[in-house]
């Protein structure tokens, strides 16, 4: 590994790969259309999250060669600044959003995080990702102690078992999983 980061994508980078709209990539994951193996990718507070280097090679794995966008791939690089190309998630450090963040620290709301964010009060996002803030767990338990710092009434008491269960890749609290939506949502319920 060169940096601590791996570079990875969401929908709107994975499509932006590609020149196609972000709901294309949702149409490749689609069950009727199968282009796409949802397994590839990270669960993130509940939004799917792929490494770089994977997005970049799909187009070649695809019945229909797809020609990824070399400069847009640069650019992610470069706006992602120091850090590797992953191909596979098992690769991946524990990886963190905002519904694992209030797991961990057993915050009362999603408001408490938001605000503290909001603030400047908790470390900056290692990624930007359509729209979304993520951060290497490390980040953020690295932080604990400037948290309980600046603290008036939250502990920041990192739960131990959700920590281990997130580097573990065993995590199944809030955040998860990807909410199904639209006519699949109909059909498995």
């Amino acid at each position: 590994m060169y940096g601590r980061r791996p570079y990875l994508v969401g929908h709107q980078e994975f499509a932006a790969l590609y020149g196609v709209e972000p709901q294309m990539v949702g149409q490749w994951l689609s069950p009727s259309r199968g282009a796409l193996d949802p397994a590839t990718a990270i669960v993130v507070s509940g939004v799917r999250y792929w490494p770089l280097g994977f997005a970049a090679r799909y187009g070649t794995t695809t019945p229909r060669f797809k020609q990824v966008h070399v400069r847009v791939k640069e650019r992610l690089i470069s706006e992602q600044g120091e850090g590797w190309e992953a191909d596979l998630g098992d690769e991946l450090p524990a990886i963190v959003g905002q519904h694992e963040i209030i797991e961990l620290f057993h915050l009362p709301s999603q408001g408490t995080l938001a605000s503290r964010i909001a603030a400047g009060g908790f470390p900056k996002a290692d990624w930007l990702l359509s729209g979304s803030m993520l951060w290497l767990l490390d980040t953020v338990i690295e932080a604990v102690p400037e948290l309980r710092a600046s603290a008036r009434s939250l502990s920041w008491d990192v739960d131990e078992k959700v920590a281990a269960a997130l580097r573990e890749g065993t995590y199944d609290g809030p955040g998860s999983v990807v909410l199904t939506r639209g006519r699949h949502a109909r059909k498995a319920s």
